[in-house]
């Protein structure tokens, strides 16, 4: 089984149980305000990665179009009873191809740190070129080295692969992102561990 047929085999075997572990009240989950307040009600937002569509999509329904995707069949499945106003599509974030400056916002939760990190530049690419001028981009990324892990995780097997926050701030600025703020969190999942959120802006040339 490659990487990705462990990631998505793992979340549609746990999506209910992963769901159960998601918190409203999380400090990741209030991060969430400084996105929305740097975007007009009614903007075009992708949620990529959405999971079940609870706490993130559920919260940006409230205020924006919301587009999720996740290439996991359960979770999309979850995501589309649990917030019914938002648009969901079962699709890997990594081939997404939505027209140049075509989104007001990105939010990725949880996400990118299950794509092997080899791939991360280009991703970030195409969130910068399908972002609009002043779009904004709520990120989670890895905080530190992994190359290629493969360990448990709320009872399956799950795949992780992120290089450190360093990295990521740079590979932001060389996108043309610029950075409003970073932030080292603890996962609410996963006992010890830590990601880095970044909310960056795409500036005009």
């Amino acid at each position: 089984m490659n990487h990705k047929e462990t990631v998505k085999t793992g979340y549609n075997k746990i999506a209910d149980r992963y769901l159960a572990e998601r918190s409203r009240d999380a400090e990741n989950v209030r991060l969430l305000n400084d996105f929305i307040e740097l975007l007009a009600p009614r903007s075009k937002v992708l949620d990529a990665g959405c999971g079940a569509g609870i706490p993130i999509t559920q919260m940006l329904v409230e205020h924006f179009d919301v587009i999720g995707v996740d290439f996991s069949e359960a979770q999309i499945k979850l995501a589309r009873k649990n917030v019914p106003n938002a648009h969901f599509f079962c699709q890997d974030m990594t081939e997404l191809d939505y027209p140049d400056e075509s989104l007001d916002g990105i939010c990725s939760y949880y996400a990118i740190i299950h794509i092997p990190r080899e791939e991360h530049a280009s991703l970030l690419a195409n969130f910068h070129r399908m972002l609009r001028t002043g779009g904004v981009a709520l990120l989670c990324l890895g905080a530190e080295d992994n190359v290629d892990d493969v360990d448990e995780f709320l009872g399956t097997s799950m795949y992780w692969s992120h290089y450190n926050s360093g990295t990521y701030l740079q590979m932001l600025k060389d996108c043309g992102f610029t950075i409003i703020w970073a932030k080292h969190i603890a996962d609410e999942t996963c006992a010890g561990a830590k990601h880095l959120f970044v909310l960056a802006q795409k500036e005009s040339a």
